[in-house]
């Protein structure tokens, strides 16, 4: 039982027939016809005029601010935003890009007005601001709706582009949809699109694909993007066996989206319960929860887990928790009957 991260999910049956039946060219020719409909579909189904197929969020994040920024340019992000902590520190490394790091709020979201504040006036000793970046899930959580939109308009005033790491867009946009009806994941997905300029999507995460992020944005942006990833040795050839997983995910695995996050709110109740209270578990909004649990037993409970197939991950400071298409409900009732186990030992 692998609560670790929604990157462990395993392609299914039905995926790897597609995988296997995927007809293939050399793509950095151009000649793939399978990458070529998946660029193609997720682009129309974002409302953006292009796409690009990479190995990675990490690649397609990178790929997007490389295609907005140059040399010396500054980017604005969050000072726990993935593109800033946890990409090896690849905007400046590779792309001499300077990050601006800003405090976030528990929502993920920064302060407009320390937004403005941090761009930067056209002055010879500092970096010239560039670009705004921001993430959608955050730690699990949505943005605020309106959110974005403000910033957009904020960095339009001012002459900046905007990038989502929408590594989990769709478990964004499946919660936006559940609150608004008739409304349907694919169009929150593209309202939640139009306040950015590129975007990267992750295939590999909830969607369950064994690989593949795409970049999204106009087909200038995306043509520049295209040569970055030949530079950074991202150039596939026959890479139509893989992209069909991608193409199959978008087709089949959007609107299961919200089975796991029923499944991570059960988890989220079950656990609270069999632990006598003593986790501290805000009731999630997608796939992920956050467990605070009492420092003595942080350890041990973790270990407990592990010992009887349980597998979490940690950050933060907290235990995180992850549903995804490779958790049962069976599986979800298991971990919570091993964790009440673990507490009434201790009480």
């Amino acid at each position: 039982m692998d609560f670790r991260s929604d990157t462990v999910t395993r392609p299914t049956v039905a995926m790897r027939e597609a995988m296997s039946n995927a007809p293939v060219g050399d793509d950095v020719y151009g000649e793939d016809p399978t990458v070529n409909a998946l660029e193609e579909k997720a682009a129309a189904m974002l409302g953006f005029e292009s796409a690009l197929y990479g190995i990675s969020g990490t690649q397609t994040n990178l790929l997007g601010l490389l295609a907005h920024c140059e040399r010396g340019h500054e980017v604005i992000v969050g000072q726990m935003a993935h593109t800033y902590r946890w990409e090896a520190g690849g905007m400046a490394v590779l792309g001499s890009i300077q990050p601006q790091p800003l405090d976030q709020r528990t929502d993920g979201t920064m302060d407009l007005a320390a937004i403005e504040a941090a761009i930067k006036p056209d002055d010879a000793h500092y970096a010239i601001t560039r670009l705004v970046a921001l993430e959608n899930t955050w730690g699990g959580r949505v943005l605020p709706a309106d959110y974005a939109v403000r910033v957009k308009v904020l960095a339009n005033s001012r002459g900046l582009f905007t990038h989502l790491d929408g590594a989990r867009l769709f478990n964004a946009a499946v919660y936006t949809a559940s609150l608004t009806s008739p409304s349907s994941p694919i169009n929150a997905a593209k309202e939640i699109c139009r306040s950015f300029d590129t975007v990267s999507v992750c295939l590999s995460k909830g969607l369950g694909a064994p690989v593949g992020s795409l970049l999204l944005g106009s087909a200038p942006l995306i043509a520049k993007a295209r040569r970055m990833r030949k530079m950074l040795g991202g150039g596939m050839r026959q890479a139509g066996v893989i992209a069909a997983a991608g193409i199959y995910a978008l087709d089949h695995n959007i609107d299961r989206l919200a089975d796991d996050h029923a499944n991570a709110a059960l988890l989220a109740r079950g656990l609270v319960e069999a632990s006598r209270g003593q986790l501290k578990i805000d009731a999630p909004q997608t796939n992920i929860l956050w467990a605070d649990v009492p420092a003595p037993l942080f350890a041990d409970f973790g270990a407990y887990l592990k010992s009887h197939g349980v597998l979490v991950s940690g950050a933060y400071g907290k235990q995180r928790w992850v549903t995804h298409l490779d958790i049962s409900r069976r599986d979800i009732e298991r971990a919570v009957e091993i964790t009440s186990l673990f507490f009434a030992e201790r009480t």
